[in-house]
C-alpha cells in the first residue's frame, strides 16, 4: 500500500448519488435536518440518516444539536471548495443533471456557495477585484492588498474582527457555471455578508438563488464593474 492521503475513500463518500446531493444542498452553507436532506436525496429518513452517518464519520459534514432539533452542516470551507471543484469538473465534461424551470438562470446569474457569491456576478466581481488591484495572484496564492485593505474597509468590513479561522482570508474558487474564478474564503464571505446588510442581496428560502434588488444592482455594478453582464 502507498502512503499517503487516500483520496478513494473521500471519493466514495462523495460519489454515491443520494449523499452527492446532500452535499450539493448543504453547499448553500446553511443547517439542514435529516429530514430535509432526505427530500433533497429522495430518500427515506431511515436512509438518509445511515448516509449522514457515514459524512460525519468521513469528516465532510458536522452535526450541531439545538434543543431536540439536530442539524448537518458541512464540516469546513475546505469541503465546499472541493464540491464546487467538482461541479466545475462534472460541468466541464457533460455531465448535468436536467432541472428545469426558471430557477436555472438565476442560480447562473447569481448565488451563494457555502456564503460567498458565485455565478456570473461572483465572477464578475472576482475579476473586478482583480484589475483594480484589490486582490492579487502570489504564485498560486491570492492575496490582499495594501491599497485593497482600504477599499474592503471602504466597503465597510473590519477586517481585523473577521471570527478566527482555519480558512484562508482570500480564495479563489472555480464557479461551476461560468468556468472562471470567483472569491472565496473569509474575505469572500464577508463581502457577501455586507451586501446582505446594506440590503443589495437577499437569498431566496428554500434555494441556492441570490437576487439582487434594483438598487442593489446598481450599486453593485458602481462598485464592481461598468455594468452588469447578464447571466
Amino acid at each position: 500500500m502507498k502512503d499517503g492521503p487516500d483520496i478513494s475513500r473521500v471519493a466514495a463518500l462523495i460519489g454515491d448519488p443520494a449523499r452527492a446531493n446532500m452535499l450539493t444542498a448543504l453547499i448553500s452553507g446553511m443547517a439542514l435536518t435529516a429530514s430535509e436532506l432526505a427530500a433533497e436525496a429522495g430518500v427515506t429518513l431511515q436512509t438518509a440518516s445511515a448516509h449522514l452517518s457515514k459524512l460525519e464519520a468521513g469528516g465532510l459534514i458536522t452535526l450541531r444539536r439545538e434543543g431536540r432539533h439536530k442539524y448537518f452542516r458541512l464540516a469546513s470551507d475546505e469541503v465546499a471548495h472541493v464540491l464546487e471543484a467538482l461541479m466545475g469538473l462534472a460541468a466541464g465534461t457533460g455531465a448535468l443533471r436536467t432541472r428545469p424551470g426558471p430557477r436555472d438562470p438565476e442560480m447562473r446569474h447569481a448565488r451563494v456557495c457555502y456564503n460567498h457569491l458565485a455565478g456570473d456576478m461572483g465572477t464578475q466581481m472576482y475579476d473586478a477585484l482583480l484589475a483594480r488591484g484589490v486582490l492579487r495572484q502570489k504564485g498560486e496564492a491570492l492575496e490582499l492588498t495594501d491599497a485593497g485593505r482600504g477599499f474592503v474597509t471602504g466597503f465597510g468590513i473590519d477586517l481585523d474582527g473577521l471570527p478566527k479561522s482555519r480558512a484562508p482570508l482570500c480564495r479563489e474558487c472555480l464557479d461551476w457555471s461560468e468556468r472562471r474564478s470567483h472569491l472565496a474564503g473569509q474575505l469572500g464571505r464577508a463581502m457577501f455578508s455586507r451586501m446582505e446588510a446594506l440590503g443589495w442581496a437577499t437569498r431566496v428560502k428554500g434555494t441556492r438563488v441570490v437576487r439582487f434588488s434594483t438598487d442593489g444592482a446598481a450599486a453593485f455594478a458602481e462598485a464592481f464593474g461598468g455594468g452588469l453582464r447578464q447571466g
